[in-house]
This record gives C-alpha cells, structure tokens and sequence, in this order.
C-alpha cells in the first residue's frame, strides 16, 4: 500500500467516526469514539465575540504605538529597553515555557526557572501550566482537530484565529488526557498559575510601562502604547508565525508526512524556533533544530547556562537517529542528505531564497490523520496509552 493509499483510507476511517462526536460537540466530558483523528471541514468553530474585539482593539493600539516609535516619538533610551522587552519575553516563551517546560528538553536550577517565567509571564501568553498543556496537545495531535491551533484550518486560525473561537470538543477531550503531573509537582510553575494575574500586571504592563516614565522622560501615553500595546502585540504576533508559517510555507527534510516545516524566516523573527519539521520531528531535543550556528540563539544561551551552571540533563537526538529519518522520511531537500532536485523543486514569491517568508516546496502537504495514540513527546517511544487508566491529566 502506497503512502497516498494509507492517507485516504486513514481519511475515511476518520470521517466515518466524525458525526459520533460531532452530535455531542457541547459537551467537553464525551469519551472521543473515532479511532483516527483528523479535520472536519464541516464542523464550524463559534466565534467568541469579546476575544475577537479584544484583539482587534490590542491590535489598533499596538498600530498605534508602532506609528510613535517609526517616527521617531520615543527616546533612543525608550527604544533600547523596547528591544530589551521584546527580547526577554521571547526568551521567556523560546527557552522556557517551550524548551524547558513544556518539552523538558533539560533541566534548570530554580534561579534559572524563575528567570524564565519572569520573561514568559511577560509574554502574555497565559500561564505557563496553560501555555504547556495545549503546547503538549498541539504535538500529541498536532493539525488535527485535536491540535488547538490547527494549521489544515487555514492560516488565520492557526495564527491567532483559534484564540478567537471555542475550542473543538476534540480539544476539551483529548487535553484531559495530556499529563501535567510533573507541572503539577513543580512549586514555581503552580505558584505562577495561582497568582498569574497579579504577576502578569506587575512584570507585563507596571514595569514596562513604569521604567520611561520614570527614567526616560516619556508620557504616561506614549509609554503605555509603545512598551505595552506595541511591544505585546509584536512579540505575540512573533509566537504566532510559529503556529502558522512554519506549518505552512518551507520545506519537510527530516520528515515528509509531518506538516510542520523548515522556516529559516521563523527561526530568524523568533530566535531559532523556526526549524519545525525537525521539532516535530524530534520534540525532545533542546536546540530544536538539527543544527545552531544560525538562527538559533536560544539553543546557544540553553549552553551558556550550561557552562555556568543553570542548566544540565540537555537533551538532543543522535545523529544516527536523525539520519534515519531523514533518509527514511525526508522530503530530500536535506542540507546534506539530500539531492538537487528536490532542492530545487521549491517555488516563492518574489526572491527564491530560504529567508523569503513564502518559500515553498511544490507538492502538497500531507494529510494529518492520527492514530488514536497521536505522536510521540519526550521520547520516539512515548505515544499516549489508551490502557492506561490513572494517568494524571490537566485539570486547569
């Protein structure tokens, strides 16, 4: 059976199953019955209004802040601690809600830790309990209906559209089965979840916002649309891409049946998580990317802590391991494994190079249909076990 043969049969065992729980979308406690996991195209998400409007108006007022800072209407001060924002709560989500929290690729020591949640709860992007469930689902079924920001939904909805709408009843039932218990466990993560909001006003708006008034001799105004509204909504929008550019336009070298992919426009807007084939790929390897001289800072400071001893137990796949896949799997457009034409067979608009955010290889993405099992997380092993009766789940 040809791979296309084994897509359309895994497509129609899915849609066969979709109306068993498409009648009980209400309600998120209904046990999933399909045994194959893919996307509805019928099934329409309902828009929830006051995060629709919120947004748009988080959006008018970043334009806003934006308008002030190309212009020139902020101190060089004002600027350079705009930059500083930007980069400590990306690093915050980069290095750790992401590569440390959420996929455990090594471990901190607790100064570390809370340097990390300081930058991510800068971020705004929900606590990092929060942040790490979903991130946790997102893999497990990744551009399913079971993914929360599911890319075969379009761009929109992969980038911040899913934010907008009530999540799918696949979303509510297959997160209770992430396990959280080592989050649960963890006295700093669960401090921030229980006070994220009191953290939130005081490391994300109080402090960013205080500092030029203060000190650089901006207005209340000035400082709260551009270190605010225009800093929020630049960093986000950064996070986002990863969700919906590098699951849409790049190339699939290490595995082609994935729909996440190389994106070296990503990994520069968003320091190094943008090479997402291979972090779907191998979602346990701390660099996440195969390689780090290039657009991967944050692969590089997981290191520095190392070697000043913050962090330790980094985790990476063999090179062995990852030549497997790739000569197994890959799409052939590998730097070194694979072959000109394939390499070749890409298409942009505009400049034909790597950078161009619509670089994009020619044939079609492939089909996500899932195993109820879904892909594996902390290891090539570890896939969920619908045996297993007393896994400890999410209950946020």
């Amino acid at each position: 059976m040809t791979p296309q043969d084994t897509s359309t049969t895994n497509k129609n065992n899915y849609e066969d199953n979709v109306q068993k729980t498409k009648d009980k979308s209400d309600d998120c406690n209904e046990i999933i019955l399909t045994k194959r996991i893919g996307t509805d195209y019928s099934y329409k998400h309902q828009i929830v209004w006051k995060n629709a409007i919120g947004f748009l108006f988080l959006h008018l007022m970043a334009l806003w802040g934006l308008g002030i800072i190309f212009t020139g209407g902020i101190t060089f001060k004002t600027f350079l601690w705009f930059v500083l924002l930007l980069f400590i709560s990306t690093e915050g989500v980069t290095i750790g809600a992401h590569r440390l929290v959420a996929h455990k690729t090594f471990k901190a020591s607790p100064l570390l830790k809370v340097i990390l949640l300081f930058g991510q709860t800068m971020a705004g992007q929900n606590s990092v309990f929060i942040w790490s469930r979903d991130h946790r689902l997102h893999h497990r079924y990744s551009d399913t209906d079971g993914d929360p920001h599911n890319s075969k939904r379009g761009f929109f909805f992969c980038h911040m559209g899913w934010l907008m709408m009530k999540k799918h009843p696949y979303v509510l039932n297959l997160g209770m089965r992430i396990d959280m218990s080592d989050l649960l466990a963890d006295p700093i993560v669960m401090f921030q979840k229980k006070y994220y909001y009191y953290l939130y006003f005081l490391i994300a708006v109080f402090i960013p916002v205080f500092v030029p008034c203060y000190y650089f001799g901006e207005t209340l105004r000035t400082s709260l649309l551009t270190c605010y509204f225009a800093r929020y909504m630049t960093q986000l929008n950064g996070t986002w891409l990863v969700n919906s550019a590098a699951h849409l336009y790049g190339t699939r070298p290490y595995d082609k049946k994935l729909q996440p992919v190389e994106s070296w426009f990503v990994s520069f807007i968003s320091l190094g998580e943008g090479w997402h084939n291979y972090h779907h790929a191998f979602p346990w390897d701390y660099k996440a990317a195969e390689l780090s001289m290039h657009f991967n800072q944050s692969a590089s400071f997981i290191r520095f802590f190392e070697k000043i001893g913050l962090a330790y137990d980094l985790k990476t796949a063999s090179p062995e391991m990852v030549r497997r896949r790739v000569i197994k799997t890959g799409d052939g457009t590998h730097y070194e494994m694979g072959n000109d034409k394939d390499r070749n067979a890409v298409t942009a608009i505009g400049i034909l190079h790597p950078l161009n955010p619509s670089y994009n290889v020619v044939y079609s993405a492939p089909e996500a249909v899932l195993e109820d099992k879904g892909l594996p997380l902390n290891d090539e092993n570890d896939v969920f076990d619908p045996r297993v009766a007393n896994r400890k789940t999410a209950t946020a």
